[in-house]
């Protein structure tokens, strides 16, 4: 299951990427205004994510700083990471 997530969180990090090389180095035609979307709503997404999980559990599951961005950056996977972590 470690293995899993490590390798989830790989793709996700791969996706972040190339949704940021995007904005510095734009794809030619269509491509950047779709990239440009994509990465708008995995942040919205994955910032929802974030926002649900420290409101409804931060008081009850004792996490660092890093483990709430993780959150922001890799969202479900960071999730099950931090549940197999602090609530198993």
């Amino acid at each position: 299951m470690k293995a899993l997530l490590l390798l989830a969180k790989a793709a996700i990090g791969f996706v972040w990427l190339v949704l940021i090389l995007n904005i510095f180095m734009p794809f030619p035609g269509k491509a950047a205004i779709a990239l440009y979307i994509m990465a708008a709503f995995l942040f919205i997404m994955h910032g929802l994510q974030m926002l649900i999980f420290v409101g409804a559990f931060g008081d009850k599951v004792k996490m660092s700083g890093w483990e709430k961005w993780s959150i922001l950056i890799f969202g479900i996977f960071a999730l099950l990471d931090i549940r197999r972590k602090h609530m198993m």
